[in-house]
């Protein structure tokens, strides 16, 4: 097969875990596939990103990204004469079939068979979180992307439920593949280079952590509610440190640490290098992840694998990640997360526990696995045309 892989919209350090996910799938499928051949679209400026390993694996340079003039004149021809120049771009290719791994089919109408990588509705269950601009492109597109493609891979039961209820769409025509998580992450011995990172974050108290960009579902304000109550209520000294990319609620964050009276006691490390964060899940005591609601929840593996133990929302797709691994709480309720995160943190023989139990978990998400299973939906798409 000739195999296509659509990052043309790809930009590093912007699309969270989706930009792990295409990486990760990217490196692994040049490990485990010798047969097919690869080629991966992608804007010349983040090409580096994609490093090949395997001569079956090719980068084809697509410059479309906003701001450009290729996006620009895609604009205007799609919106004068509703044509997509991009699909005859792609079709030169005469791939045997395209993979899209952002949730949406762009361009829609290819030759070839494709496969969609769909990450979350989130839309269909928070609307007040987007903007009615990002309501109605979220509306355009979601539903209709999923309908076209050929394959659907999601990576959690629980979204497969949302795209067989809310969409419409036949169970059949969905694989569930779990995500996996790099080798990098796991109990790293060294402490030497522990210490450096200690330092250079100045992470000298024990502290939870909490990686995840500032979007409103990710639910940092109601973490921070209850971490003030665990000081309030509890014999608690330690910190709170976030790191992830800056986006639309970093502001109400900053105000609100402030406004609880935590500035002394909540680090923002903001957006960190991927080789750094093993790191920060080895120094942390626990990790806590509030979030609203997850296609997946790429830091729920990460973190386990490095032995940290997890302490999360028991939202969404959250709770079939973690299994008995982890301690859920409701997300809404700021006494329930700090009642949950103190049982944890105060209890030495419940941490070494959780530590075992989320290794052992740990093993059902592989990314070798990942590829294979992914190569096998390729063949399923190539197979229904």
């Amino acid at each position: 097969m000739k195999i296509g892989v659509n990052a043309i919209g790809f930009i590093s350090g912007k699309v969270g875990g989706t930009e792990t996910y295409v990486k990760n799938l990217w490196k692994y499928l040049q490990l485990v596939d010798n047969n097919n051949e690869y080629m991966i679209l992608c804007s010349s400026k983040y090409s580096d990103e994609f490093r090949r390993t395997n001569d079956q694996f090719k980068l084809g340079k697509c410059n479309y990204l906003k701001p450009s003039i290729n996006w620009l004149i895609r604009g205007i021809i799609r919106n004068t004469i509703n044509t997509d120049i991009l699909k005859s771009v792609i079709d030169k290719y005469n791939f045997d079939v395209i993979h899209f791994p952002f949730t949406v089919l762009s361009p829609i109408g290819l030759a070839s068979p494709s496969v969609l990588t769909f990450w979350d509705m989130q839309h269909e269950f928070y609307p007040e979180f987007f903007s009615n601009r990002e309501l109605r492109t979220r509306q355009a597109l979601y539903k209709p992307s999923v309908e076209n493609a050929t394959r659907v891979i999601v990576s959690a039961e629980f979204t497969k439920r949302c795209l067989v209820e809310r969409y419409g769409i036949k169970p059949e025509k969905i694989d569930v593949i779990h995500t996996g998580y790099g080798h990098e992450y796991r109990i790293i011995e060294d402490q030497e280079a522990l210490d450096k990172i200690r330092t250079r974050y100045g992470l000298f108290k024990p502290f939870m952590y909490y990686p995840a960009a500032t979007w409103p579902h990710k639910n940092h304000k109601t973490l921070l509610a209850a971490f003030r109550l665990l000081i309030d209520r509890y014999p608690f000294d330690g910190h709170l440190v976030f790191s992830g990319i800056a986006m639309q609620w970093q502001r109400e964050i900053m105000e609100e640490i402030t406004k609880l009276g935590l500035d002394g006691s909540v680090k923002i490390l903001g957006y960190l290098p991927n080789e750094e964060l093993p790191y920060l899940y080895n120094l942390a005591r626990i990790m806590v992840f509030p979030s609203l609601f997850e296609g997946f929840g790429i830091p729920l593996v990460e973190a386990m694998a490095c032995g940290c133990p997890v302490v999360c929302s028991d939202a969404t797709s959250i709770p079939e990640v973690v299994g008995k691994a982890g301690i859920i709480f409701d997300p809404l309720s700021k006494e329930d997360i700090a009642e949950k995160i103190w049982s944890a943190w105060n209890a030495d023989s419940r941490i070494e526990q959780m530590k075992r139990t989320g290794i052992e978990r740990v093993k059902l998400f592989n990314w070798e696995f990942a590829a294979r299973k992914t190569i096998e939906v390729y063949k399923k798409a190539v197979a229904q045309t």
